[in-house]
């Protein structure tokens, strides 16, 4: 082999060090967005659940109950939003205290007016 073949030898693995190099960057990367993804999903997932569990014990609640909670409230992380559009409506909503105009959960619950 002579000395100019070796030296484009030399330059080919060379290049291809270097494209396998970016190319092992790249997977590296994408691995760690995904990874990072998926600790996001969980947070929110277990967030939803949390915030979901807090729905359901709003809509057991009594109509004095209700009545007593109108307006909106700090339940640890969560803000809970009971408000009465009509006589016999609750409409419950259950939003993030870190963004308390972003409703995550909303219902409405019927309770019977009491007889006079």
């Amino acid at each position: 082999m002579r000395a100019a073949e070796r030296g484009i030898a030399l330059l080919e693995v060379l290049a291809a060090i270097v494209i396998l190099t970016i190319a092992g960057l790249s997977l590296v990367s994408l691995v760690a967005q995904a990874t990072a993804s998926t600790v996001t999903v969980r947070d929110r997932e277990t967030e939803q659940a949390d915030e979901d569990r807090l729905l359901a014990a709003e809509t057991l609640l009594t109509r004095a109950d209700l009545d007593l909670r109108l307006g909106e409230r700090t339940v640890g992380p969560y803000v809970v939003t009971v408000a009465r559009p009509e006589r016999m409506l609750y409409r419950i909503a259950v939003s993030r205290g870190t963004a308390p105009d972003v409703e995550d959960l909303v219902t409405v619950v019927f309770r019977e007016a009491p007889t006079p």
